[in-house]
């Protein structure tokens, strides 16, 4: 049972810098029960001895690791994703803990299509903020001040961890804000359909002058923040792409008539 709750959760790693990390991330969720691994852009190859050995009986998890290009293409079809960062945001939200925030991406009888995401930043920086604004929740595992950097592989292993003990209901589900938890998950718009509207809106904008080129990202980030909050299902966002559309074919047509 456990095994079939952990199947719909990914776990994200961008840009991935060493062999040996990879092999015990594979390693690891083959210890818990984890399936989906997703590398965006790693720098390294995941299925070089190094990353097998280090996998031992993980292997098969190497072998059927997804490889994108960016962090959007590998949330496609997420409903949910936590990032993990040390670093507070500059919009205030939350870091929380791992054991109160994790229980969020296993919900009570998801849809058959249900899936989340888990995402770790690269060994070296770990998540810049452009990569967190694709999150709608932000994970912290506290650690000493006097050496606050965990590897990648043991973060990982402690979100694993606390995942599985979350799937075998021996750690609560801690609620979300009533927006994340308001719509039907069979209702909710995935991640890269929000992703898609986020693009339109921007380009939107920036055609009749609201954003500049030098503050778009600045000002898209509190547009993000916004809708992560109002966590709007398919068909609340398809109207607000129909607005869009219908704003950016009016200025197309009074164009033409001048």
């Amino acid at each position: 049972m456990a095994e079939s709750v952990l199947a719909q959760v990914r776990i994200v790693l961008v840009e991935p810098a060493g062999p040996l990390n990879i092999g015990s991330v594979a390693r690891i969720m083959k210890n818990m029960g984890l399936q989906q691994l997703v590398l965006v852009k790693p720098s390294c190859d995941p299925l070089s001895e190094l990353a097998r050995q280090m996998a031992v009986h993980g292997a098969d998890v190497l072998e059927t690791a997804s490889v994108v290009e960016t962090l959007p293409q590998a949330l496609v079809g997420c409903q949910r994703a936590i990032a993990t960062t040390a670093r507070p945001r500059a919009g205030g939200e939350t870091l929380e803990l791992p054991e109160a925030v994790l229980p969020w991406l296993l919900p009570n009888d998801p849809p058959a299509d249900f899936q989340a995401a888990l995402i770790f930043g690269p060994e070296d920086r770990g998540l810049s903020n452009a990569e967190l604004n694709h999150a709608q929740r932000f994970l912290r595992i506290p650690s000493s001040d006097t050496y606050p950097a965990l590897n990648l592989a043991q973060a990982v292993a402690v979100c694993c961890y606390l995942l599985r003990r979350a799937a075998l209901g021996e750690v609560e589900v801690a609620p979300a804000s009533p927006a994340l938890v308001s719509a039907p998950l069979e209702e909710a718009a995935s991640l890269d359909q929000i992703e898609g509207f986020y693009q339109q809106l921007e380009g939107l904008l920036l055609q009749v002058g609201y954003l500049f080129p030098h503050t778009a990202t600045s000002r898209m980030e509190k547009f993000r923040r916004l809708l992560h909050r109002a966590a709007p299902t398919q068909q609340e966002l398809a109207m607000l792409r129909g607005i869009l559309s219908q704003v950016d074919w009016a200025l197309a047509s009074n164009q033409r008539q001048q």
